[in-house]
Formats: structure tokens, sequence, C-alpha cells
């Protein structure tokens, strides 16, 4: 697995690298207590949170856990949202997708479904990945929703594993796509896209 930085362009969404040079943008749309509710990162209240969020990600991609993209909406040309592989092992050919998120507008439209395409298609089809994984809170039921929609397979809860900066104390469901399910997956995830 050779992760590096990449485009991926679809429909509607294309995926750039992260940048701090972006973070303006994102925080017109990111600075929304409903995006960071069932997030691991605090609530993002000012432009410098988010600044400092993008900061800590970009740290993280230099250490080789994460792959972070921000997501652009095509017809407007505006940034919108964050996803990225995280977890990342090479030695393993396995990753995770998550720390996602999405302006409300765009929210419930076909971009995060694009934007899952995208990345399980990468990882599958050029990096080789043989497991992805995606998790979430046990408390957010639209997100389990939505992983469960794309065919992901769920595989159990962490209990109580994570304090989050509110002090809450987080279990986290988890869910898997195997190489071998991507192909039915792939199919699933096309057809969703046409409606």
């Amino acid at each position: 697995m050779n992760i590096q930085p990449v485009i991926l362009t679809g429909k509607i969404i294309r995926l750039e690298p992260l940048s701090e040079a972006h973070v303006p943008d994102l925080a017109q749309i990111g600075i929304d207590e409903n995006i960071w509710r069932f997030m691991l990162y605090g609530d993002m209240c000012t432009e410098e949170d988010l600044h400092g969020w993008v900061v800590d990600i970009l740290g993280r991609q230099r250490r080789g856990t994460d792959l972070p993209f921000t997501v652009f909406h095509l017809e407007s040309g505006k940034a919108i949202g964050c996803t990225r592989y995280i977890d990342i092992h090479p030695e393993h050919r396995n990753l995770e997708i998550g720390g996602t998120w999405y302006g409300v507008p765009y929210q419930r439209t076909g971009v995060n479904t694009e934007a899952k395409y995208l990345l399980l298609r990468h990882a599958f089809e050029t990096l080789g990945c043989i497991r992805v994984q995606l998790k979430t809170d046990l408390r957010n039921l639209r997100s389990q929703r939505a992983i469960e929609r794309i065919g992901a397979i769920k595989e159990g809860i962490l209990r109580d594993h994570m304090i989050l900066p509110d002090g809450a104390i987080r279990s986290s469901i988890y869910y898997s796509i195997l190489v071998s399910e991507w192909p039915e997956v792939k199919t699933r995830l096309e057809e969703m896209m046409k409606g």
C-alpha cells in the first residue's frame, strides 16, 4: 500500500488533499455544533478552532496514520467538509474511513454516498486494501444507518473506550468491508448514485 495524497473526482464532489489554505472556506460551513456533536475533537466554535483541527490532522498525515481530504462541491466550487483515511496499516493492507463531516446543507444528500464510493474504490482498487473499517459513536444512529446502507458489515461494539472533550464516555460501533465484498458494495453504491 503506497498511501500518497491524491485527488479523487466524482460527479458531484472532488476530494482534494486537506490544506491550511482550505480553513477559511471550511470555517464558513463547519462552525456548527450539530456537525461536531459525536466527533472526537470537541466543538469548533471559531475559525481558529477549525485551524487548530486542520493543523492536528495534517500532523497525523506527516506521521503516516491519516490521509485527509477536503470535500469540494463541484457545482458551487466550495469546500463543504472533510473526510479521511485513518488508522492506516500498510503492513496489514487495511485502513479506516473516518473523521467525516459535512456542512448541514450537504448532509442527507448524495455527497456522502459519492465520497464513500470514491474512497472505497481507491482503497480496494488502487491501494490494494483487503479490509476497510468504519466506526461511529454508538449514540449516532444516523451515522449507523448511513454505514449500513452502503453495505458495511457490523462487527461489534467497543464499550466505553473513549472520553470525549466534553467528558462524555463514548462507546463505538465498528463496521467493515472486505475486498471479497467490494464488488457487491460497489454495485450497490453505483445504483444508489444513479437515483
